[in-house]
């Protein structure tokens, strides 16, 4: 955590058109050098404030889906293991949807790119991959960025009484006619 600290102070002084850049830079190495996703959008919550936050958040795991998407491409091997850890968590046959892609995401412990694989496995083109990575990451940028500090600071008492909050609305998700449902009462279809 000391070391996270020190790297928030030196992007901080580093300026503010130095800092977006190195923010990003960080984002697209990040699965190289096991930095946790949810700690960059925590980080950017701290730097840059909520909304430029949120935006070079949403700009960064963009730039993270497309990479993803072209070492798919390039690596047979990352996609085995991939699917090996699908059916483990997830099973074989089961179907997600992106609303429960986008509450698992919330989840620090599922793996960010297993779920970027399951939109990849279940998307057609290059542009369908990217919307669904996108509405399946907004919810998870605002909420870390908003609620950061709030959330360096829960204790694992408080994290798994929001990991048990959630697996109801996981379950709940899971069903096309529940979504359908959701919709009609807010109103948007």
């Amino acid at each position: 955590m000391d070391q996270l600290e020190r790297v928030i102070e030196a992007i901080r002084e580093s300026g503010w058109f130095v800092a977006p850049l190195i923010y990003l830079l960080i984002h697209f190495i990040r699965p190289i050098i096991f930095i946790p996703v949810i700690l960059l959008f925590i980080a950017a919550g701290l730097i840059f404030g909520i909304v430029p936050g949120i935006v070079l958040s949403l700009v960064g795991i963009m730039l993270s889906s497309v990479q993803f998407y072209g070492l798919t491409k390039l690596m047979p091997s990352m996609t085995h293991r991939l699917v090996r850890m699908k059916k483990k968590l997830i099973g074989e046959e089961r179907h997600v949807t992106i609303e429960q892609i986008a509450v698992l995401r919330l989840l620090p412990f599922i793996h960010f790119h297993l779920l970027s694989f399951i939109i990849y496995e279940k998307t057609s083109t290059f542009k369908k991959y990217m919307e669904e990575s996108f509405y399946s990451s907004v919810m998870m940028v605002v909420i870390y960025t908003v609620i950061g500090q709030t959330i360096t600071e829960l204790s694992p008492l408080g994290v798994g009484m929001l990991t048990v909050l959630l697996i109801p609305l996981i379950y709940f998700l899971r069903k096309e006619e529940n979504i359908h449902r959701i919709k009609q009462f807010l109103r948007l279809e």
